[in-house]
């Protein structure tokens, strides 16, 4: 059977802000769907333990004095999207994330923060990645609300971890649905080819952007950024 008509697990983050070595997870989701079976959804609201700005407040709606009161402390969060996500893995259900670079690099610095341990291997599923590989020259906009508009998915509460992880999944299946040669590929191949098509894209885009700025800088590693060694959090 093909990736596409199969289980699936979405996994998203709003957060305090870009930054994947500085920024905190304020909201999490992690949904399994498809496959015949029952969607199954886990959220999270944490605390962050820093100032959430207004900016990112007005994007997803946590303000810090939301987080405060009513969410976990993030060790415990962070601990708990770690283990949700290690049973997916463990039942070999692929994970897909939009920018999964983003959400799996900022967990994974929040996992050693709190010194807890890594997420496992397993293979991702990234729409954005996909999407470029298979509509390269399309123009526009690739964020999650333009991919919904283009392959005719409802997205729902745009910036809400839940809605976001699901219409991540079902912006998966659209691409599998309607290119074949993707929709053939093993899940191992599928991944170790976003790897390399998702390097290509960051180098692409680093060359546009250092048109204007010479340092621009866009780490062509994916699914993950490997940690700093002598790099602050």
């Amino acid at each position: 059977m093909s990736w596409h008509l199969g289980r699936m697990c979405g996994f998203d983050l709003e957060t305090t802000g870009v930054s994947v070595e500085a920024d905190r997870i304020v909201t999490a989701a992690v949904v399994q769907c498809g496959g015949g079976q029952p969607t199954v959804a886990a959220n999270w609201l944490a605390d962050p333990g820093i100032e959430i700005p207004e900016g990112a407040a007005k994007v997803h709606g946590v303000t810090t004095e939301k987080a405060r009161t009513k969410g976990k402390p993030a060790p415990e969060v962070v601990a708990d999207i770690l283990a949700a996500l290690g049973q997916v893995i463990a039942a070999g259900i692929p994970l897909v994330a939009m920018n999964a670079r983003y959400d799996l690099t900022l967990l994974d610095r929040e996992a050693e923060r709190y010194g807890l341990p890594p997420l496992p291997d397993a293979p991702v599923i990234d729409p954005l990645v996909l999407d470029k590989r298979a509509d390269r020259y399309r123009r526009g906009k690739r964020n999650l609300t333009a991919l919904c508009a283009h392959y005719e998915v409802e997205l729902g509460a745009a910036h809400t971890s839940d809605a976001d992880a699901i219409a991540a999944c079902r912006v998966a299946w659209r691409i599998g649905a309607t290119r074949p040669e993707l929709a053939a590929m093993s899940l191992a191949d599928l991944h170790q080819a976003q790897v390399g098509w998702a390097a290509e894209q960051a180098a692409g885009l680093q060359a546009h952007l250092r048109k204007t700025d010479p340092a621009a800088y866009c780490p062509p590693e994916w699914p993950l950024i490997p940690r700093q060694q002598n790099g602050e959090r």
